[in-house]
């Protein structure tokens, strides 16, 4: 009984840490899309993508306060189905990108928020400036496996800024200062790589 019981608690012991422990996910290009929508002279919505998003989210399961969110977007790869709005936005009146070519968040502190949610506050970078926000996050879903044995798992995050915060001050009277940021991120791990949900 005694050897029984050692054997129980040598097995707990090292399963555990391995069901725990943080797994970096990386996200999926191909299945994420950041997207952002602004007003237009306060009677319409116009609606816009970024469409090169890339980055990792360092997570453990049960324990969200460990987690840790960094993702970069391609600032140039922006697309409003309008070339000449396109062009407006890339350059210095707004994101500017040829001397500020990324836009970043990463993540300070995450905390749950609810069934399923999470907040995370941290450091976003637009047009060179970097202001602290909040992320008002949906899930991350409970991972599943592709066919290879890869695991996905997917994750939505909204927030709203005030563009002017980040020195993109020009033509207020005619594009909405407020701007509504979504990101719906699908995110993997490889086989190899995870030992969590074998």
């Amino acid at each position: 009984m005694l050897r029984r019981s050692f054997a129980l608690a040598l097995c707990t012991g090292l399963i555990l840490p391995v069901l725990t422990r943080a797994e970096v996910w990386k996200i999926d290009p191909n299945h994420t899309s950041a997207e952002f929508s602004v007003r237009h002279m306060g009677i319409s919505t116009v609606r816009g993508a970024f469409t090169k998003a890339s980055g990792t989210v360092d997570y453990t399961p049960g324990e969200p306060t460990k987690t840790s969110i960094d993702v970069t977007i391609d600032a140039a790869s922006v697309d409003t189905r309008v070339d000449m709005r396109d062009k407006d936005l890339k350059g210095p009146h707004f994101l500017d990108v040829e001397k500020n070519p990324t836009i970043t968040f990463k993540s300070t502190k995450v905390e749950p928020n609810g069934q399923g949610k999470l907040k995370a506050m941290g450091d976003l970078t637009i047009h060179g400036v970097t202001k602290q926000v909040i992320l008002d996050v949906d899930g991350p879903t409970e991972p599943v496996k592709d066919p290879r044995g890869n695991l996905h798992m997917g994750a939505s995050a909204t927030t709203k800024i005030d563009r002017t915060n980040f020195g993109m001050d020009q033509m207020t009277g005619m594009v909405g200062a407020e701007v509504t940021i979504t990101i719906d991120a699908e995110l993997t791990v490889t086989s190899g790589a995870s030992g969590a949900n074998k």
